[in-house]
């Protein structure tokens, strides 16, 4: 099991998932607002996360070429990331923080693309 700290705004939240459960979806199934405009394909972004510790070696070739591309600097992309052990870490963009009436198009449970 993972044990995962999530701090989005001024609320933090603890909880366990399996081992190898996609990060946005595990945010998300524990009532964590996470944005993810282009549905966890690595195009937009809105999904980003920075570790405190547990942050995971290595990223994906989608993750890597847009974090260059957009100059995320030590942000990573919660889409992109599987559940692993103990992760702490803080939420860049919530649905109650924009615009937006909605998260995004339902990220499929297994990393894409």
């Amino acid at each position: 099991m993972a044990t995962i700290t999530a701090t989005a705004g001024d609320d933090i939240t603890t909880f366990e998932v399996a081992d190898g459960t996609r990060l946005v979806l595990a945010l998300e199934e524990h009532g964590i607002d996470i944005l993810h405009r282009c549905g966890g394909y690595a195009k937009c972004t809105t999904c980003r996360v920075i570790f405190e510790s547990g942050e995971p070696d290595g990223r994906t070739e989608a993750e890597a070429e847009i974090a260059t591309a957009r100059e995320l600097g030590e942000a990573r992309l919660s889409c992109q990331i599987v559940a692993k052990d103990e992760m702490k870490l803080t939420v860049g963009m919530t649905v109650s923080a924009s615009d937006f009436d909605d998260p995004g198009p339902a990220p499929e449970p297994t990393v894409t693309p």
